[in-house]
């Protein structure tokens, strides 16, 4: 791991301990490195619905100490993975008056929404956790998370993911909150937080499209910028103005003719290093959501288009039988030369921005430092035997397959079945290696 990362005090991270720089938590910060919290979460024998929220109880312990007990609302989440018998939850913490109330959950910074992501296709259960923990390594804000088991009203349901959510706050998305009021002037130019996502028509209202067609897209596809902060109950006429404009702004100055110039061109919307690292993240992950699915993008007041944060690499890191996306050697970015018949398409920025000979200078200045730090096999292989350590030591992935008897099955979109959790761990150890191979030189290739 990189050294630099153990310094922060945002998050620390050795040997699979979570520490914040935030105290509210009466329990302590600290979570013991051989242990793994338990969620013990009480619908009163309802079910939980993908809308609304639904009231519940909520009590964690750590080796059978309680950290947390409290009210919670409680919602499922997500999308193809609502066809999952385990399913994901948001949810917010609540005060005794059923008010939505800002807690430290097991150290975490202070917020009252908060994601238990359930995985299920991914049968390491770490991709998640992985990939989040490795962009901060990065230097880069992602989702703090935590490996929890969960009981659903005293039914075990396997291993969790306690993840931030994102949306604007000191200590997750850290830009200026955009109020109502603000409609002129600098005041108008941030906070915005956007995601390229689906199009469907619950959203219509919520987006706007770009003014260019996706490459290689079959059917006339879309790219989709969703707001979500402000979102759009929120969000003024001359906010979404203002946000379309730039966006409109950016992609003109990068389709144009004169895309390198400093002062006209694409570089006086963007924050570079955020688009290198996110492209690279992605890349390594051979995300086949990347860019087109779950893609977040920033924008301070007075500030530049950031990439980021990261969100949701299930599929990923050769868990996908589809669009090549398990394949070691393909890029990610060029998805729609192999599926343009896919409903959501990549954005033309990413191949025109590989034609600027300045940026694809800078991307490989930064592959170098990572290789030699943070992606270097030694380090990710670290994380790797962290996470699964803990999960085989403490006896959750067993009871995660006792729960859900999926080892040596197929679950869409699996490229690779293993019989065993260690068959799993050890594939997407071997996939990484290769996978780092072909992208030094497919990047010395650029």
């Amino acid at each position: 791991m990189g050294t630099r990362t153990l310094l922060k005090c945002t998050l620390i991270l050795v040997s699979f301990i979570t520490f914040s720089c935030n105290t509210n938590n009466d329990k302590g910060d600290a979570i013991p490195a051989d242990l793994i919290p338990v969620f013990n979460l009480d619908t009163f024998g309802n079910p939980i619905p993908g809308n609304p929220k639904i009231n519940a109880q909520l009590s964690i312990s750590i080796d059978s100490e309680t950290s947390f007990e409290g009210k919670i609302a409680i919602e499922s989440r997500g999308s193809s993975s609502q066809n999952f018998p385990k399913k994901s939850y948001n949810f917010e913490t609540r005060d005794a008056n059923n008010q939505d109330v800002d807690v430290a959950l097991l150290g975490l910074p202070e917020e009252e929404d908060w994601v238990l992501i359930g995985p299920y296709s991914d049968k390491t259960l770490i991709r998640n956790i992985f990939i989040y923990d490795l962009f901060r390594e990065m230097g880069n804000y992602s989702s703090r998370s935590v490996l929890v088991e969960l009981n659903l009203n005293d039914e075990h349901q396997g291993v969790y993911l306690l993840s931030e959510k994102l949306k604007r706050d000191n200590n997750r998305i850290d830009i200026s909150k955009l109020n109502p009021d603000e409609n002129s002037g600098e005041d108008l130019t941030g906070g915005y937080i956007l995601q390229i996502d689906r199009d469907d028509e619950e959203k219509l209202n919520d987006s706007f499209t770009s003014n260019y067609q996706p490459p290689f897209a079959q059917r006339g596809q879309q790219v989709t910028f969703v707001y979500e902060e402000p979102g759009a109950d929120e969000i003024t006429d001359q906010q979404k103005n203002y946000i379309q404009n730039y966006i409109f702004g950016f992609e003109d100055a990068l389709a144009s003719q004169d895309f390198t110039d400093p002062v006209t061109g694409y570089l006086s919307y963007i924050n570079v290093s955020s688009f290198i690292d996110f492209f690279l993240i992605n890349e390594l992950a051979n995300n086949v959501d990347a860019y087109r699915l779950s893609t977040y993008i920033t924008k301070d007041k007075n500030g530049k288009l950031n990439m980021g944060p990261v969100w949701d690499f299930n599929y990923s890191l050769g868990n996908v039988d589809y669009c090549s996306a398990g394949e070691t050697n393909v890029w990610a970015y060029t998805f729609n030369e192999r599926c343009g018949d896919h409903d959501q398409q990549v954005p033309f920025w990413w191949s025109r921005l590989l034609e600027d000979p300045a940026f694809v200078v800078q991307l490989k200045d930064r592959w170098s430092k990572l290789r030699n730090d943070e992606f270097s096999l030694n380090s990710l292989n670290l994380m790797i035997d962290n996470y699964s350590t803990l999960l085989k030591e403490t006896g959750a992935a067993e009871r995660n397959f006792m729960t859900w008897d999926i080892l040596g099955t197929d679950v869409h979109p699996n490229n690779f079945v293993g019989e065993t959790y260690d068959d799993e761990i050890n594939y997407l150890k071997d996939w990484i290696s290769d996978r780092l191979n072909w992208m030094d030189d497919a990047i010395d290739a650029l």
